[in-house]
């Protein structure tokens, strides 16, 4: 990197100070930092008073920010001499930044060069008239429109000798310039045109009905918002459901119990010499209602089997896999499976479930025995897809809410 130094004495200006709009626009800068920071404003300021003053930085102006921000004029000097985009010396009315790099000095820089010498002079000089100065600079990134300079801050790309030439001679003489690509192509397109999106169909509205477009979005909207209200209703009488359930199950468990039968508290065997009740006799007898169905555990005395589970008594029961502690000490929380609050998960861990893989290997016959015995919310299991949702939960996914996904039916 060359030595960047401050422009001679006799052109440097005596004194600095920033217009009063400048000035506002500095101490805006500055109280963008906490206390005692203040220094961290100093490249904007920098860039303000070359802007201010004809593209490049005074002494004056580096002693009076120096002074603003409460710096020493050398730490302010130290920034304005490293950083390239500050101007140390004078620059004419339209600076010249030519790219000479690589994709630039391949597509013909070289000439444009020569082509600054011969209209403006060596680099770094300015014109005669104060109109141009120029200097080459690093990479400008717009490769792909190569070769190309900015002209104080607007690039101008596609440069050839001539329509660079001509370029200047616009500039020096005031008329009206055209930034951007010099030739005949928008923006980095391929020089011989665009080469893709060329159907005259994709501009048209022929390809999405453009004639009812409007109509279509009309009825796309329409549809939406029918779906959201069927949902809407669909998600309200669940909830009424649920609520309603839960307000069966506090009841308690005594609330469904079967009126006893008037003086038929337990018969006895009928003798060898009495005649044998009828089948539907029998069958009526609190002792018939209370044996269980095979593979069952008795239904507590007084009870009818459609208590077990909410389910009719033809449910079969089979009582699943249970441990008598969590594995490695580790249970999932079984409270993101919907529908299952503290005092259900606390039930749950007293039977011997304690992992989601257990309740996703439960067969119906399994459901069935877990949901009879879920005192004050019987037939939760089933209602809610105690299943699925663990069949997913096993899996490592969560929900976004922890109460729990609620299944949608």
């Amino acid at each position: 990197m060359s030595v960047r130094r401050l422009a001679p004495d006799q052109v440097q200006p005596t004194s600095f100070a920033f217009t009063p709009a400048n000035e506002n626009w500095a101490d805006q800068q500055i109280a963008k930092y906490p206390e005692g920071r203040q220094a961290s404003a100093v490249i904007p300021l920098l860039w303000k008073a070359q802007e201010q003053h004809h593209g490049w930085v005074p002494r004056a102006a580096i002693e009076a920010i120096a002074k603003k921000l409460s710096m020493a004029p050398m730490r302010v000097m130290e920034v304005a001499t490293f950083y390239t985009m500050f101007n140390l010396q004078p620059v004419g009315e339209h600076f010249i930044q030519l790219c000479g790099t690589t994709p630039c000095a391949l597509r013909g820089a070289e000439a444009l060069k020569k082509v600054c010498e011969d209209v403006i002079g060596p680099q770094s000089t300015v014109s005669a008239d104060g109109k141009l100065s120029w200097l080459e600079v690093e990479c400008l990134g717009a490769c792909c429109n190569a070769p190309m300079a900015q002209v104080n801050f607007d690039y101008y790309e596609d440069l050839t000798p001539e329509n660079f030439r001509k370029l200047l001679d616009d500039l020096r003489n005031g008329r009206p310039t055209k930034p951007g690509p010099q030739v005949a192509r928008s923006g980095s397109e391929p020089l011989g045109g665009g080469e893709t999106l060329k159907d005259p169909a994709l501009f048209d509205g022929s390809m999405i009905g453009a004639g009812n477009w409007q109509a279509r979005i009309t009825e796309q909207r329409k549809a939406a918002a029918e779906a959201a209200a069927a949902k809407a209703a669909a998600e309200a009488s669940a909830k009424a459901e649920a609520e309603a359930a839960a307000a069966a199950g506090k009841a308690g468990p005594t609330d469904t119990k079967t009126a006893p039968a008037p003086e038929a508290a337990t018969p006895a065997r009928p003798k060898p010499s009495e005649p044998a009740q009828p089948a539907s006799a029998a069958q009526d007898t609190p002792s018939a209602v209370g044996k269980a169905v095979k593979g069952s555990e008795p239904v507590e005395e007084g009870k009818t089997p459609s208590d077990k589970a909410g389910a009719p008594a033809a449910v079969e029961e089979s009582k699943p896999e249970l441990l008598t502690a969590a594995r490695n000490n580790a249970p999932d929380d079984l409270e993101l499976i919907y529908g299952v609050g503290p005092k259900l998960a606390k039930m749950l861990n007293e039977m011997g479930i304690w992992h989601y893989d257990q309740v996703a290997a439960w067969t119906p016959a399994e459901l069935a025995w877990v949901d009879s015995r879920l005192t004050g919310f019987k037939g939760r299991a089933t209602r809610d897809d105690w299943i699925s949702q663990s069949k997913k939960l096993a899996t490592g996914w969560r929900p976004e809410s922890k109460l729990g996904d609620k299944p949608v039916k």
